[in-house]
């Protein structure tokens, strides 16, 4: 906790091709050595190939891949009188997306494909049909927190 004042929030700027400020944090996270015209590159070049592929609107799928993602509740270690409980807890909604964000791009890093375009499209085709490495990691988040729930009076 802060001693003096909480810190503010930075207000983050929309992206300047649809105008959503979600995807222009999703580009802000995908950013690597301060190169965000080379993540805005990508990030565009994805949701084209989304388009070819699935003939929907890029964006409707990427918000929903999104909200497929998202944790509801993760395990945190907890320790009471000498042993580590893992304590199931609920996530708050701004921690939801960063995890989702994270994982959708650190699994579309790892993928096979040639160009991190076609990377990023496929985890988010994926994603949004309910299936691939970032949608396995929400489930065996989940899968966790159920076997621990046991511990989830030691919450704090």
């Amino acid at each position: 906790m802060p001693r003096r004042r909480v810190a503010e929030k930075k207000e983050i700027l929309p992206d300047p091709l649809y105008n959503s400020k979600l995807v222009g944090k999703f580009i802000n996270i995908l950013v690597e050595d301060g190169k965000k015209a080379i993540a805005e590159r990508i990030c565009y070049g994805a949701f084209e190939v989304i388009k070819t592929k699935t003939s929907e609107d890029p964006l409707k799928v990427f918000k929903t891949s999104i909200e497929n993602v998202k944790p509801l509740i993760e395990v945190k270690p907890r320790r009471v009188g000498g042993a580590t409980y893992q304590v199931p807890v609920e996530i708050r909604p701004q921690r939801r997306l960063a995890l989702a964000f994270r994982w959708i791009i650190n699994y579309a890093r790892g993928r096979n494909e040639k160009t991190m375009t076609d990377r990023l499209a496929g985890e988010l085709v994926d994603a949004f049909n309910n299936v691939g490495s970032s949608i396995k990691k929400k489930e065996d988040t989940h899968k966790m927190a159920e076997a621990n729930k046991a511990f989830a009076h030691y919450r704090w």
